[in-house]
């Protein structure tokens, strides 16, 4: 893992970082706090479709947890996205998914193809950038937690489903279709977004999704608004979540 000179706001280190690994380089960002020294918990977010590692949403997001919890955060660019190359099938995909976005066309199908396309490269890349992080003395070997929505949520759900040592997980703005498979061997506590006037995912394909965690404890958020309408207090929300279950 190769790092860039660390950069400092309101109490919060930034620093970009590089991972080699099977698929290429992994671009990436890690947040935590100024002068951290020993093991922190580390959650790890996942961005939306045709975002990246830093679009606003992500670094607010980061900037809170790390000054208001002490956590760690770490963001990289999912496949086809933000600094990473893109495959001609990613391309056709990405293509026919913008044209059923463009002519109201139904995204279900083409949104699971892509979800199941990336998730295929982005787990394993999340478990290696994940011991990478844990190596760090700053970062350490404590608790992990994921935050994920939309295509964050699709490629989390079956990371979190493949990763141990994640403890607990902010997802949504996701339907069944993409990940029900991988939902179903969810068992740690789960928090899950749904914008009940969504125009890109089916209220019935997220609640289904929420049906089919199969975590003990699992709790439903759903709001008023369109799909990237969070409203501003969720962030509160997934603040106390996570220093809940990761201390």
């Amino acid at each position: 893992m190769r790092f860039t000179a660390p950069t400092s706001s309101d109490g919060v280190t930034e620093q970009l970082f590089t991972l080699s690994f099977t698929f290429g380089e992994i671009p990436g960002v890690l947040w935590t706090p100024d002068g951290a020294a020993g093991p922190r918990p580390l959650i790890l977010m996942g961005h939306g479709g045709g975002l990246h590692k830093k679009a606003p949403g992500i670094v607010a997001r980061a900037a809170r947890l790390v000054a208001e919890c002490g956590f760690a955060v770490a963001a990289v660019d999912a496949p086809a996205h933000g600094d990473r190359p893109r495959t001609e099938e990613h391309l056709r995909v990405i293509g026919e998914l913008r044209t059923r976005m463009r002519t109201g066309g139904d995204m279900t199908a083409v949104l699971a193809e892509l979800h199941t396309l990336l998730a295929g490269q982005s787990v394993p890349e999340w478990r290696a950038v994940l011991d990478a992080l844990q190596d760090l003395g700053h970062v350490g070997a404590g608790p992990v937690g994921y935050w994920g929505m939309s295509l964050g949520c699709g490629l989390g759900v079956p990371f979190v489903a493949a990763e141990p040592r994640v403890r607990a997980a902010v997802l949504g703005l996701n339907g069944a279709e993409t990940s029900a498979e991988a939902a179903a061997r969810i068992t740690v506590p789960v928090e899950f977004l749904v914008q009940w006037d969504d125009e890109s995912v089916p209220r019935a394909a997220s609640l289904a999704l929420f049906d089919t965690f199969a975590s003990a404890e699992k709790t439903l958020h759903a709001n008023p608004g369109k799909h990237g309408e969070i409203p501003a207090f969720e962030l509160d929300s997934t603040l106390r979540f996570f220093t809940r279950h990761l201390g």
